[in-house]
C-alpha cells in the first residue's frame, strides 16, 4: 500500500485512491473485479454476515465459492 499512497506509483487509472480496488485493475488489468458475480466489498460483507447469523437463504456453496473468488 505504502508506494501507491506516497504515489512513489501512479496511473491516472488509480483514480487518485490507493484501495485495491483501484489499484489492482489499473496495475493489472486482466485481473479486474468487472466480470466476478460479487462485486463490491460491501454487498460481499453483507452476504457474509447472513450466512454467519444464519439468515441466508441461498446456495451457500456457491455464494462461498463467489466469496473466496472476490476475496
Amino acid at each position: 500500500m505504502i508506494p501507491f499512497q506516497q504515489k512513489w506509483y501512479y496511473t491516472p487509472e488509480m483514480r487518485g485512491s490507493y484501495s485495491i480496488k483501484y489499484v489492482l485493475p489499473a496495475v493489472f488489468p486482466e485481473l479486474s473485479y468487472n466480470d466476478l458475480p460479487i462485486k463490491e466489498r460491501g454487498t460481499a460483507s453483507n452476504i457474509f454476515l447472513s450466512m454467519v447469523n444464519g439468515t441466508f437463504d441461498g446456495d451457500v456453496k456457491e455464494i462461498r465459492r463467489q466469496l473466496l473468488e472476490l476475496c
